[in-house]
């Protein structure tokens, strides 16, 4: 059984003994049938609404900044969008090397630096060293660019509902078995099973804890969090507080 819409619908069908779908005849069908197809959906929304940053759901984006434009829209689809990830990527006809961005505080950008945003001029302009996060669904480059660099970010984004037959889910093939479990458990709701709906529910939310285990909770290495006798927290605060203010203030 082919990994797409009309396969996953099919295995509904067949765990409750029904008439499986065809080509001919699933974008057409009703009643118990379309609810199948809603049920997979569902099933596919709730396992993508339980945790933000599924790894399937990974996006790299490149957007091109236009010279003198501070502000810049999210991506439609994003849900989560990673700002240690901003960069601003090599190019040798513009003559700039790879630089990481630097994530900038907004209420810091409206007291140091949103003149930018109104100045006609070119003066100020130059390679942008630190990004924003606007309330408006949008990022900034602080200093505005001067020239149209390819700023690099990556984010999780938000599926979109299966629709055709041979639409493929974005989670992947070998967790096939965890959406089935979460459509049986609305096709058991829809006929009034509600026991069988218990079931297949704590099925579902124990095989998403399981996915989660299995791609998310991974600890890659050790930090130490020893603080030195010589070294006062205070100490330290206060010196990486210098650091960044004497940054943002050579800007």
């Amino acid at each position: 059984m082919a990994y797409n819409f009309l396969g996953l619908v099919n295995e509904v069908n067949r765990r409750l003994n029904e008439v499986e779908l065809t080509s001919n005849n699933f974008l057409t069908s009703s009643g118990f049938y379309a609810h199948a197809k809603d049920a997979i959906n569902a099933s596919l929304r709730h396992i993508n609404q339980s945790q933000y940053e599924w790894p399937f759901n990974h996006v790299t984006q490149e957007d091109i900044l236009t010279a003198g434009t501070t502000r810049y829209p999210f991506p439609n689809d994003a849900k989560v969008i990673d700002f240690d990830s901003f960069r601003i990527k090599e190019d040798s006809t513009l003559g700039n090397n790879t630089v990481r961005l630097g994530i900038l505080d907004y209420d810091d950008y409206l007291q140091k630096f949103v003149e930018q945003e109104y100045k006609t001029s070119s003066n100020g302009r130059q390679l942008p060293r630190f990004v924003f996060h606007a309330p408006s669904l949008e990022y900034g480059m602080v200093p505005a660019p001067d020239q149209n660099y390819t700023v690099v970010y990556e984010y999780y984004r938000i599926p979109v509902d299966l629709i055709n037959q041979t639409d493929v889910p974005d989670v992947p093939e070998r967790f096939k078995h965890v959406i089935v479990d979460g459509a049986m458990y609305y096709a058991y709701l829809f006929r009034g099973n509600t026991q069988d709906a218990t079931v297949s529910q704590q099925k579902f939310d124990n095989s998403i804890k399981q996915m989660r285990s299995m791609l998310i909770n991974k600890t890659h290495y050790l930090r130490s969090y020893m603080i030195a006798r010589n070294q006062t927290v205070s100490g330290r605060l206060g010196s990486a507080s210098s650091n960044v203010g004497s940054s943002l203030d050579s800007l």
